[in-house]
C-alpha cells in the first residue's frame, strides 16, 4: 500500500518538473524570440552618432570670359509629419514656414489635405524646390519651432515617443541656365536620373551630352561622428570627413562677348528677311577653335515648351542639305590638285542653255562667251564648273571631296554629327551626276563640314576641325585637352590652297560677294543658294550660304560660314541679298571687339559700305560691257573635249531663278 502511494508521489512530481520544464523552455524561447526581434528590427531611436551626406554636383559650363553658363546646384525637399504638429499651434508654423520659404501659405494648408480633402497624418512634403540658402534658414527655423513647443511627441512603431521636427532633406541636383537661351542649342539640355531618393541630372543634347563622361559627378562625400544633444556632429579625433569630388568643369573656346552679338545679329537679320532660322559660325583658321556658332532658333533649356522642339536640334552638325555653288571651289580645287587645270585655263560657256544629260540642260545668270576656272568661281558659272568636273574621273572626284571631309563627320564636339551623303562611284562615273555634283547638288552636307572644309582655303589646304571646348578643369585646376574624335585632314596642297585663296578674294572683290567686302581686310568667300528638295521635287524655297575667311596684317585668320534656311521676302533668298550681308555683320563684330584689325584702322558701317559697293559695281558694270564685246581668248587651245554639239537656242530662255539649277 505505501508503495502505491509512494510511486503516485513520485508520478506527480515527474509532471510538475515536466510542466516547469516546458514553462521554462516556453519562457527562454519568447526571451530569445523578442531579443532576436529587437536585434533585427529598425528602431527609430536617437544615436549617440551621426552621419551627413555631402553630395557630389555636376561640373559647370564656362565660356572663354568666364562666364558660367550652366552649373549645377543641390536643391532640397521640407518634410513635416502632420500628427506631430501642435493643433493649437499649426497656424504658427504655417506662418514662419510661409515667411522663411517664400511659398503663400494657402499653398502650404493644401499640403496637409490628401485629394479627398482629409488631413495628412503621415509625412507630408512642404516643397521639393529649396535652394541652399533658403534650406538653411529653414533648418534653422526648425530648431526655433522645437524651442517654442510647435512639435509634440508622437509614437513610433515600436510604442516609443519620438518627436518629429521638420526635416529638410537633400532630394536632387538642378541644373541651372542663368543666361536662359545664350549659346543653345549647343549647350544642350539634361534629364532626371534616379539614384535611390535622390535625383541626378544626365545630359542628353550637345555639349551636356558629348561631355557627359567628365561633366557628371565622381564621388560622395560624408562627415560622421558622434554628435552632442541639439545633434551637431563633435570635432574629435574619430570624426570622418569624406571630401566629395565633382565633376570636371568644361571651358570653351567660345567668348560670350562674342556669343552674344552674333546671336542678336542673326535674330534681326531673320526678323528683316523672315527666314526659318539663320545658322552663322566663326573658328580660327589655324587651330580649329571656335569663336561662334550661333542660331536665330533658340530656347531655355530650364523651360522647354512644345514650341521649342525643333529648336532644340543642332542643326550646324544635324542638318544635311543640298548647299549649291559653295561646292564649285572644291571641285576647282580638285582638277588643279590633279592637274587636269591651271586658274588660267578658258573654257566656253556661250551657252543659255547647256546640255550635261539626254533631258538635262542648265543655265548661268551671267552670259559670258569665254570665262578661265578662275572667272568661272567669280560668276558662279555651272556651265564652267560642270566641264572642269568632266576632265576628272568619278573617283577622283569622289575621293576629292572625301578628302574635304564631305561624306564624313566633321568631328566637330557635338552630341551628333551625321556624315551627309556622296552619290555612289556608279553614278558619279556619269558625267551628268558628275556635273550635278560639282555645283552642290545630289549630294548633302552639313554647315560643320563646309565650315570644315573652307577653312582649308586659309590654312594651306588643312582642312581643322572645328572645336567648341577648349579644355577641361578638375578641382585641384589641372587641365585635361582631349583630342577630337575626327583630327585635321590634308584636303589640298600649299599650291591648291593659295590658288582658291586668291580665286575666292576677286568673287567679295567683283563677283556675288561684293558686299562681304571690308577696307582693311582680306576678305574671301563664295556664295551659293539651292533649291529645296520636297516630295522628289524642287520647290521655290531655298538654302542660301556663304562660307569664307577674313583675315588681318597682324595675323589673325578667320574661317566665317552663314547659312540662311528660306528665306521668304521677295529676292531676299539670293545668297547675296542674305549670307553676304549677314557674314558682313559678322565682320562687323569682330573689328569692334578687335579679334579683327583693319589695316587702316578705321571702322567702316554698313551703309557707308554698301555706297561704296554701288559706286564700284557701276564702275564694273561698264567694264563687262566693254569685255563683253570685245573678249576673244589668247589661248589657242579651248577646252573642246566636252564641247557640246547641240546649237545655241535664242535668247528667249526661262529665268535661272525658275530653275532648279539657279544655285546664286
Amino acid at each position: 500500500m505505501n508503495s502505491k502511494i509512494q510511486n503516485k508521489i513520485i508520478y506527480r512530481r515527474k509532471n510538475k518538473i515536466i510542466f516547469l520544464f516546458i514553462l521554462l523552455t516556453i519562457g527562454i524561447g519568447s526571451f530569445l524570440f523578442s531579443a532576436f526581434k529587437t536585434i533585427t528590427n529598425v528602431r527609430k531611436l536617437p544615436s549617440h552618432n551621426n552621419t551627413i551626406q555631402n553630395r557630389s554636383l555636376r561640373g559647370s559650363i564656362i565660356s572663354k570670359d568666364n562666364y558660367a553658363l550652366v552649373r549645377s546646384a543641390k536643391t532640397y525637399q521640407a518634410i513635416v509629419r502632420g500628427e506631430s504638429i501642435d493643433p493649437d499651434k499649426k497656424s504658427l508654423f504655417v506662418k514662419l514656414f510661409s515667411i522663411y520659404s517664400g511659398i503663400n501659405t494657402k499653398d502650404i494648408l493644401k499640403s496637409f489635405k490628401d485629394k479627398y480633402g482629409k488631413k495628412i497624418k503621415g509625412n507630408i512634403i512642404l516643397s521639393t524646390t529649396i535652394n541652399k540658402h533658403s534650406a538653411m534658414q529653414l533648418k534653422d527655423l526648425s530648431y526655433k519651432l522645437r524651442k517654442l513647443g510647435v512639435f509634440r511627441p508622437v509614437k513610433n512603431r515600436n510604442g516609443m515617443e519620438y518627436v518629429y521636427g521638420l526635416d529638410i532633406i537633400e532630394n536632387q541636383e538642378s541644373r541651372h541656365f542663368p543666361l536662359h537661351d545664350i549659346l543653345t542649342p549647343l549647350l544642350g539640355y539634361v534629364s532626371k536620373k534616379k539614384e535611390g531618393n535622390y535625383v541626378r541630372p544626365l545630359g542628353e543634347k550637345g555639349l551636356e551630352r558629348y561631355y557627359e563622361k567628365y561633366l557628371r559627378s565622381k564621388k560622395d562625400g560624408y562627415i560622421q561622428g558622434k554628435r552632442d544633444v541639439v545633434g551637431t556632429i563633435i570635432h574629435n579625433k574619430n570624426f570622418i570627413d569624406i571630401h566629395r569630388v565633382n565633376g570636371m568643369d568644361l571651358h570653351l573656346n567660345i567668348p560670350l562677348s562674342v556669343q552674344r552679338r552674333v546671336e542678336l545679329m542673326l535674330d534681326k537679320m531673320k526678323e528683316s528677311i523672315d527666314a526659318d532660322e539663320i545658322i552663322a559660325g566663326i573658328m580660327d583658321s589655324k587651330t580649329g577653335k571656335v569663336l561662334s556658332l550661333a542660331s536665330s532658333n533658340r530656347y531655355d533649356p530650364a523651360h522647354i515648351r512644345q514650341e521649342d522642339i525643333s529648336s532644340m536640334v543642332v542643326k550646324a552638325a544635324e542638318y544635311p542639305y543640298e548647299a549649291g555653288s559653295v561646292i564649285k571651289p572644291l571641285t576647282l580645287s580638285i582638277a588643279l590638285e590633279h592637274h587636269r587645270v591651271t586658274p588660267n585655263t578658258l573654257f566656253n560657256t556661250g551657252y543659255h542653255r547647256f546640255q550635261i544629260g539626254k533631258h538635262r540642260f542648265i543655265s548661268d545668270d551671267d552670259f559670258f562667251k569665254y570665262q578661265t576656272a578662275t572667272d568661272i568661281i567669280i560668276h558662279s558659272s555651272n556651265i564652267g564648273i560642270s566641264q572642269i568636273s568632266w576632265l576628272l574621273s568619278g573617283k577622283e572626284f569622289r575621293e576629292g571631296l572625301i578628302k574635304f571631309g564631305i561624306a564624313r563627320p566633321s568631328g566637330i564636339d557635338l552630341s551628333r554629327d551625321l556624315p551627309g551623303s556622296l552619290k555612289p562611284l556608279r553614278l558619279l562615273n556619269n558625267k551628268m551626276h558628275r556635273a550635278n555634283s560639282s555645283y552642290g547638288y545630289g549630294m548633302m552636307v552639313t554647315f560643320a563640314q563646309l565650315f570644315k572644309a573652307y577653312s582649308a582655303f586659309n590654312n594651306n589646304g588643312i582642312a581643322v576641325t572645328p572645336r567648341l571646348a577648349d579644355y577641361l578643369k578638375d578641382a585641384k585646376g589641372k587641365h585635361y585637352y582631349l583630342d577630337p574624335k575626327v583630327g585635321n585632314l590634308k584636303a589640298i596642297s600649299k599650291k591648291t590652297a593659295t590658288d582658291i585663296h586668291n580665286i575666292l578674294l576677286q568673287v567679295v572683290k567683283h563677283g556675288t560677294g561684293v558686299k562681304a567686302q571690308y577696307p582693311g581686310l582680306e576678305v574671301g568667300g563664295k556664295t551659293g543658294t539651292a533649291h529645296i528638295a520636297k516630295h522628289g521635287h524642287y520647290v521655290k524655297e531655298y538654302h542660301s550660304s556663304f562660307y569664307g575667311f577674313a583675315n588681318d596684317d597682324k595675323g589673325d585668320k578667320y574661317t566665317i560660314g552663314v547659312l540662311v534656311i528660306k528665306a521668304k521676302k521677295p529676292y531676299k533668298y539670293f545668297a547675296s541679298q542674305s549670307a553676304v550681308p549677314t557674314f558682313r555683320h559678322i565682320l562687323d563684330i569682330l573689328v569692334d571687339l578687335n579679334y579683327l584689325k583693319p589695316k587702316n584702322g578705321i571702322k567702316i558701317d554698313m551703309q557707308t559700305q554698301e555706297q561704296m559697293i554701288k559706286d564700284s559695281k557701276s564702275n564694273a558694270d561698264k567694264t563687262n560691257q566693254i569685255k563683253t564685246k570685245t573678249y576673244k581668248p589668247t589661248h589657242k587651245k579651248i577646252v573642246k573635249k566636252y564641247k557640246p554639239k547641240h546649237k545655241k537656242i535664242g535668247k528667249k530662255y526661262k529665268s535661272p531663278q525658275e530653275l532648279f539649277e539657279n544655285l546664286y
